[in-house]
């Protein structure tokens, strides 16, 4: 790192998850991204032109993803069909990407950012790296501001109501949950709704039915596993508690999504907690 280069200390810098520092891309960036959440961002930046890869999980927003190339899944990349795109930037994810393969694309993709947000607040973190990165400054403000507003609306919510313990259901067969330590945890917590088990050494544990005894409701999730509204039934009489139905994007996807995720949770908890 030359004198000129940005100190990882300074709060200008733009540094990944990684530690990475990373420079402004100029207006050639050709981005490939393997985090349906990344890509999505990507486009609510204004970037859709430079975007020239993407995961057959990255559908949103469609019509604007339609015609950019698939490069396999989030953790069985194509890496030769990414080679042939001639990227210069690789966006990805601790959590969604292999080590392993991001360091094979690391090999012939010049600059790759690593992400990691474990809580909705970091993503104002993440909306000023892209931003910087790629010449969005402004649009990433005003993402940071709505995030910000969405931010307080489900802190003045949660201050109105007292916190209620749930379980939230990714998988069945084995029964799969999700860990305090996780995104979706953080979400949930945001209106109020405490994960169980409160505490567990795996990010994504297996349960028993016995261990969900303490908490007020369950939610099926849409994602990864897709719970149906036929499944309500069953899992109200296994858990002995109310069980709703839960978009899992709204829950589980950072980026620009938290901002209507937030508002969404806030919706639904304001919703349960009348009745209705």
């Amino acid at each position: 790192m030359n004198s000129s280069s940005p100190h990882p200390s300074d709060p200008s810098a733009l540094i990944d998850a990684s530690g990475q520092v990373h420079a402004p891309a100029g207006v050639g960036a050709r981005i490939v991204s393997l985090v349906p959440s990344l890509t999505e961002l990507v486009c609510d930046l204004g970037l859709r032109a430079q975007l020239v890869g993407r995961t057959g999980f990255c559908v949103h927003p469609r019509e604007v993803l339609r015609d950019i190339p698939k490069v396999g899944g989030t953790k069985d990349v194509r890496l030769e069909v990414v080679r042939a795109l001639a990227p210069t930037h690789l966006l990805v994810n601790v959590d969604e990407n292999t080590r392993e393969t991001v360091a094979e694309l690391a090999r012939f993709v010049p600059h790759v950012i690593v992400t990691h947000p474990c809580t909705p607040a970091d993503n104002l973190a993440l909306f000023r790296l892209l931003g910087g990165v790629f010449g969005r400054e402004a649009l990433a403000a005003e993402l940071c501001a709505s995030l910000e507003a969405a931010l307080l609306r489900a802190a003045e919510l949660r201050r109105s109501l007292d916190d209620e313990a749930v379980a939230y259901l990714i998988w069945r067969e084995p029964w799969m949950t999700v860990a305090r330590s996780t995104y979706i945890s953080a979400m949930l917590a945001a209106v109020g709704w405490q994960t169980a088990p409160a505490a567990s050494e795996l990010r994504y544990p297996v349960f028993s039915w016995a261990e969900m005894a303490s908490v007020a409701r369950v939610f099926l999730s849409t994602e990864p596993y897709h719970f149906k509204p036929d499944d309500l039934a069953e899992i109200s009489a296994l858990a002995a508690k109310p069980a709703h139905m839960i978009d899992g994007e709204m829950v589980s996807w950072y980026g620009s999504r938290a901002i209507a995720g937030l508002d969404y949770l806030v919706a639904l908890r304001r919703s349960l907690a009348q009745g209705k």
